[in-house]
């Protein structure tokens, strides 16, 4: 059978999946506790909001079960939090000499069981927390960074062209959120009319067909020599290697530009997951009250950001410079928490998706211009590490800002989007660091690549 070179079906059914799960969990967790809690059915309406069902003896209730629920999301993230982080970092890695496609099947695998697992606590009501061991399990195969360093190493394997690589790249980002808008919509309607077991049944049912494709109709980037054995200590060995040689080799200021852009990466990537895992809890607290229907369509409002961000990168970077790009996209991400903060009505928290249109463009720049300073021989190191700073930020930022969101909540709901806001400072004063110092464009690259004479190699470097 002819496999194929397309990543995008992956991202595209990955997105969809998960996408109709991310809104279903939260809301599935908050209305089990809110039973558990308040001893009473949870209080549903077919109206926009459920503040005229919440009356205001249930103030003090609701603030408990939003505590509570947030503790849970802390809890499950960080039972995920060193398993998933290890395995991303070997399997990204070790995909530079066994291939790419084990870092994408593993954390479909995953994935699948993480979904089959919250289908089975719903469809027989088991206890609770049993979630929080099927969080851990299923970090053991990988999570969505693992996946999508996978992928855009895929990417980087497949595009010879720097503009190539970062619109290939966009792209990527642009599935994701066209396919999680078309989910969250969808998932809204379908919880409204059929409970939480339908559209989790579904979404694993779209996991298992997402399975079958990577395994048998993907073709592997990386040429694998199958006579070739590799003991588990040597392939670790290499793996080290790889992972030291990045940072060790080569000149100084390559070194210091990439350490540079990782940071950069990783601090944005911490604001913007942590400021995003709190909305779902913020939109149905008072005195907002969303009902199922109205977080599907701010989910899909939210995920709409990656289309406007792919059509805003693409019409910048033909006059603008990456740097300032990215600039954009950080300001865009810093204005939308300022308002997220003080949104108290349905219009507002649909206004504050306007300033957040171009807040994906600096991820995709960012991972392509860290891809442009390596070798081809260092890609599956480079998005080994850039997945692990990425999992790391992004289950640290949700286990900090759940935490910070219970403790707040009684007396500021919107603390967490002050924050959010305020941390914003950092990533935007490293990026001025790398555009005064180092700008990077093509020549610059280019530039970096000849001083360590990667170009000139014909072989990765070899322990």
């Amino acid at each position: 059978m002819k496999r194929l070179y397309f990543i995008e079906p992956i991202v595209a059914i990955y997105a969809f999946a998960s996408f109709m799960l991310y809104p279903l969990i939260q809301q599935y967790v908050y209305r089990r506790l809110w039973l558990e809690i308040t001893n009473s059915s949870y209080p549903v309406s077919n109206d926009t909001s459920r503040c005229a069902a919440n009356s205001s003896n249930h103030t003090s209730q609701q603030e408990e079960v939003q505590k509570a629920a947030s503790l849970f999301s802390m809890f499950s993230e960080l039972s995920s939090l060193i398993p998933s982080l290890i395995v991303t970092l070997l399997l990204v890695a070790y995909s530079d000499q066994r291939g790419r496609r084990i870092t994408i099947i593993m954390p479909l695998v995953g994935s699948l069981i993480y979904t089959l697992s919250f289908l089975a606590v719903s469809f027989f009501e088991l206890n609770l927390y049993l979630l929080i061991a099927a969080s851990f399990v299923s970090a053991l195969f990988g999570g969505i960074s693992t996946m999508l360093g996978g992928c855009f190493a895929y990417v980087a394997d497949l595009c010879v062209d720097d503009k190539q690589k970062t619109i290939r790249m966009a792209v990527v980002d642009m599935m994701i959120g066209l396919l999680a808008g078309v989910a969250s919509i969808s998932t809204g309607y379908f919880l409204h009319a059929t409970g939480f077991n339908w559209p989790f049944f579904t979404s694993a049912i779209f996991q298992v067909v997402n399975l079958l494709y990577a395994i048998f109709l993907l073709e592997e980037t990386r040429v694998i020599d199958s006579s070739e054995t590799v003991a588990c200590c040597q392939a670790l060995k290499k793996l080290a290697c790889g992972i030291y040689y990045l940072f060790s080799g080569g000149s100084s200021r390559k070194k210091w530009v990439l350490v540079l852009l990782i940071v950069t990466f990783s601090s944005l990537s911490f604001v913007n997951t942590g400021g995003l895992s709190m909305i779902t809890l913020y939109e149905l607290n008072k005195p907002l009250c969303w009902s199922e229907i109205l977080v599907g369509y701010g989910s899909a409002a939210s995920t709409s950001i990656f289309i406007t961000s792919f059509l805003g990168l693409y019409l910048f970077s033909l006059c603008l410079p990456n740097t300032v790009i990215v600039l954009i996209g950080m300001l865009s991400i810093l204005i939308s928490m300022l308002m997220t903060a003080f949104a108290k009505t349905t219009l507002m928290m649909f206004l504050v998706r306007i300033p957040a249109m171009f807040a994906i463009m600096p991820f995709p720049i960012l991972r392509s211009m860290m891809s442009k300073v390596v070798s081809e021989f260092e890609q599956g190191a480079l998005f080994a590490c850039v997945a692990f700073m990425e999992n790391l930020s992004s289950n640290v930022s949700a286990t900090v800002f759940n935490k910070i969101y219970a403790d707040t909540v009684a007396w500021c709901p919107g603390f967490v989007f002050l924050l959010c806001t305020g941390l914003c400072i950092i990533p935007i004063s490293l990026l001025g660091i790398l555009r005064f110092f180092h700008p990077l464009d093509s020549n610059d690259t280019q530039a970096l690549l000849s001083e360590d004479g990667t170009e000139a190699s014909d072989d990765p470097p070899v322990a």
